[in-house]
């Protein structure tokens, strides 16, 4: 059971719910690679299914709900403690687009047996580094691993990252509109840019992702700004005005003002209770 003072790794076989840690998705980002059966999902109000030779990844504080676990599931879970990893993220701009996309795809399907052997050798190493307490540069080697292990994951998924990516010019106005959104969602933040570039009208657009998703296109681009949003306020190194301009506002009181329509909060008091 996780406590206060839970684990930042924990290295877990797993076969249904009761093998979770209670409140593990608030607490911790999910690895998962499923050896059989399948895991079904409620993931940002859409049914999705991870089955067996397929990877899942969860990030912590996730709109996840509705678990159900087929009678023969078993999985190797990788979980990592939230901010242990947000603060050892080696390359802040990869770190992005990766996340943005595990959001949207959160289960990976194309994996290979090489791939496979790859994920379950990372999970080892991650665990057995964060074990062996009497390593006299303990902490350094721990944070180096978790690096490393982002490295990894990064190369392993790159491939598909880079062919959904591809699909922006082959896909259906839906998909189509999804990928521009996460590449551009930086710095547009209306439905008029995103309808413009697809040559539809705002209108039409909303209705295609009413169609699909269940909400409009407004919305999705309030989700996505939202999610970017909190990634670089979890960014230590950048500060409010640096955002303010990464992301193109006109003005550093404009985009507090916008954080806190979306977040509740102001930027500043947001990385409080990061503290």
């Amino acid at each position: 059971m996780v406590t206060n003072k839970h684990p930042r790794i924990l290295l877990l076989e797993v076969t249904g719910e009761r093998d979770f840690p209670k409140n593990f998705y608030t607490l911790y980002h999910t690895h998962l690679y499923c050896h059989k059966g399948s895991i079904g999902f409620l993931f940002n109000d859409q049914m999705m299914e991870c089955k067996g030779g397929q990877f899942l990844f969860w990030f912590a504080e996730s709109r996840l709900s509705g678990l159900r676990f087929s009678k023969n599931f078993k999985a190797a879970v990788l979980l990592v403690e939230k901010a242990f990893l947000t603060d050892n993220i080696p390359d802040q701009s990869w770190s992005i687009n990766a996340q943005l996309h595990s959001r949207a795809y959160p289960v990976k399907t194309d994996i290979t047996t090489q791939d496979k052997e790859k994920i379950l050798t990372n999970f080892k190493r991650l665990n057995e580094r964060f074990l062996e307490t009497g390593h006299r540069f303990y902490e350094e080697a721990l944070k180096l691993q978790m690096r490393l292990f982002i490295l990894e994951m990064w190369h392993t998924f790159a491939n598909e990252y880079e062919q959904r990516k591809h699909s922006l010019q082959t896909g259906t106005l839906y998909e189509r509109f999804i990928q521009l959104l996460q590449r551009y969602c930086m710095q547009h933040r209306e439905v008029q840019f995103f309808s413009k570039e697809l040559n539809i009208t705002p209108k039409y657009l909303n209705h295609l992702c009413k169609i699909h998703s269940g909400i409009t296109a407004s919305e999705w681009i309030q989700r996505h700004a939202k999610e970017r949003i909190i990634i670089l306020l979890q960014n230590k190194k950048l500060n409010i005005s640096e955002i303010a301009d990464e992301m193109e506002f006109s003005s550093r009181s404009f985009f507090t003002r916008y954080v806190k329509k979306l977040l509740g909060v102001t930027p500043n008091e947001y990385r409080e209770r990061l503290r």
